[in-house]
């Protein structure tokens, strides 16, 4: 029997990963073995002030993820479930860290089944060594030049650091 694309299982994995970390990277590993594809997926949105640039963190959660096969990486726009319906996923994946992370996720999950109840949202919890790593503390970290080599992947803390050697001269 011929596999066809409808046979496939894909999941979106949304989210401004301004800037992606190790946690998100765990998330993903995670989900790409549960699903036959998974589209990461920045959220661009020109009303929220960014730390980086929706193209630039494209660029790095590309090069973070490229040697990972069932992966692809894209920016939209918009409702989550909309872009979700576009590329042909029929699950969204979550991480979660905390209890208010879950309070919120839900609220999200389950306004998304009554607007979009064709696509299931799938949470997956960060591993205990990475719960505490958030996008918002690298920001903060980095502003202070301090080590983030932990946190994140090599290529973002190469990028973060070059970025902050060009703002000091």
């Amino acid at each position: 029997m011929i596999e066809s694309v409808s046979d496939k299982k894909i999941a979106l994995y949304p989210g401004s990963f301004d800037p992606i970390t190790n946690g998100h990277i765990d998330v993903l590993e995670r989900a790409r073995r549960m699903f036959d594809f998974v589209v990461i997926a920045v959220l661009n949105n020109p009303e929220k002030k960014s730390f980086l640039s929706a193209p630039v963190r494209v660029g790095l959660i590309k090069e973070a993820v490229k040697d990972m096969e069932n992966v692809s990486v894209a920016s939209f726009d918009g409702l989550t479930v909309e872009y979700a319906r576009q590329i042909g996923a029929n699950f969204l994946i979550r991480g979660l860290r905390t209890i208010t992370d879950f309070e919120y996720e839900v609220q999200l999950c389950q306004t998304n089944q009554v607007i979009a109840p064709d696509i299931d949202t799938v949470f997956l919890s960060t591993r205990p060594e990475h719960n505490f790593i958030s996008s918002s503390i690298v920001k903060e970290l980095s502003n202070y030049k301090t080590d983030i080599s932990k946190f994140v992947p090599k290529n973002v803390v190469e990028y973060l650091q070059d970025d902050l050697r060009k703002v000091l001269k």
